[in-house]
């Protein structure tokens, strides 16, 4: 590995031009996230809780409002070459990106810790191992394909998609073939969750990193190709895992979705495979997120990502350990309440409201905190007082409104300028 292939990840400057990978490297970043086994076991989840059609209803949506979330993102990033903390640095300014690209950073890390615990833990379930040493075994292996950097990233969703297509595929024909329903359509159903609530489980498995998509597609040559990148994940890759585990879940007696488990209870080869299939797939979303963190507290403390993703790795490695994976559902709630108002004021507030002055940064801007403030405020409240409703999205249209509203004369003073487009520098926010 050259000095090069080393040093530039672009922590704390634009991706130039020149830097910028192809469209298939992109696609094949976005599509590896997704694609996972916690999204078929989200999807046989679903089909437990409220029957095959209303949670087919529900991936499509969430994965709809995900793809337009993910992608207008995806674009910003694009555009300027920036990372979700340049980015972050633009709205809430110099000095206030730190709160949100801080928790960002740490949230991410969270669900690294809770992936790998489900690497574990998904091992001692099929097979009579010790769990500590199978989540070590994990987290080591996936902090050390993180140290490799971006390209790695597009290298592991490069094998670890088509094996979950082709897996997917076999345990799904398997499961018609030989399972204990006939009709996947009138599945029984063992509760009767919300369609709100459940598009906010869908759109909150990937609100934090989707969130911080710009930490990929800012290495897009152009805002199209981070579009079609953000498309074969969103809903594509994502729709294609919850099915499987939907399917999986209407199909078998007491199915939950879960892909390597099925495969690992045929025995033989099939065992061996689904350990392989186990590693690589979790392996995509835990560097991914691992890579997030690191990038974002790399900006903020001025280190260097492989620094950071060494420290920040044995952290999750350790919280995996002491069992975080066992608080899933709590986790998907604090995503959706906290994380999508982030993404909605950067999109608002950069795509409109200044969208010709966003270049003019002061240390701290006090109307995107507010906005984030009330709209995290009502995906709260209705969390409790509305819980048949999606939570996610009332944070997103409330917090959307409110920094529109709160910040209308310098939308309309920004307008009338006729000012071109000005492409932020590293200077910026550095």
């Amino acid at each position: 590995m050259t000095q090069k292939n080393v040093t530039l990840e672009y922590e704390r400057a634009p991706v130039p031009l020149t830097e910028r990978k192809s469209l298939m490297s992109i696609t094949w970043i976005w599509v590896g996230f997704p694609m996972i086994i916690t999204g078929a076991i989200t999807g046989g989840t679903l089909v437990q809780d409220m029957g095959f059609a209303s949670a087919l209803w529900a991936m499509i949506i969430g994965n709809l409002m995900l793809f337009a979330y993910v992608g207008l993102l995806s674009a910003l990033g694009a555009k300027s070459g920036m990372n979700f903390s340049m980015l972050s640095a633009l709205t809430f300014g110099r000095k206030g990106y730190v709160v949100a690209s801080g928790l960002l950073s740490t949230i991410v890390i969270g669900w690294f810790a809770v992936q790998t615990g489900l690497t574990g833990s998904s091992m001692i379930g099929a097979f009579h191992v010790n769990l500590t040493l199978m989540t070590l075994i994990a987290g080591v292996l996936y902090l050390l394909i993180t140290l490799l950097g971006i390209r790695a990233l597009a290298v592991i969703g490069m094998v670890s998609a088509p094996l979950f297509l082709i897996l997917g595929i076999f345990a799904v024909i398997d499961a018609l073939t030989h399972g204990a329903h006939t009709t996947v359509i009138h599945s029984p159903k063992t509760h009767s969750m919300a369609l709100g609530v459940a598009i906010t489980s869908v759109f909150a498995l990937f609100a934090d990193s989707g969130t911080m998509t710009a930490d990929f597609t800012r290495w897009a040559k152009n805002r199209g190709h981070s579009t079609i990148a953000t498309f074969f994940a969103f809903p594509i890759a994502n729709l294609v895992a919850m099915l499987v585990g939907a399917i999986l879940a209407a199909t078998t007696t007491n199915g939950t979705g879960d892909v390597f488990g099925y495969l690992a209870a045929k025995g033989g080869w099939f065992a061996v495979l689904a350990v392989l299939f186990l590693f690589l797939n979790l392996g995509t979303v835990c560097t991914h997120c691992l890579y997030n963190g690191a990038v974002g507290w790399s900006h903020i403390v001025g280190g260097k990502m492989r620094i950071l993703a060494t420290i920040l790795g044995i952290i999750g490695v350790i919280a995996a350990v002491l069992g975080i994976w066992n608080f899933f559902e709590d986790w998907l709630n604090v995503l959706g309440i906290l994380v999508p108002p982030i993404g909605t004021i950067l999109i608002v507030d950069q795509f409109m409201v200044r969208s010709r002055s966003v270049h003019a940064v002061r240390n701290f801007r006090a109307k995107p905190f507010v906005a984030w403030a009330i709209g995290s405020a009502l995906a709260l409240v209705a969390n409790f007082a509305l819980p048949n409703l999606s939570n996610a999205l009332i944070g997103i249209v409330a917090s959307g409104l409110a920094y529109l509203l709160i910040s209308l004369p310098e939308w309309q003073a920004n307008r009338q300028t006729g000012l071109p487009d000005i492409k932020p520098t590293s200077d910026v926010v550095n």
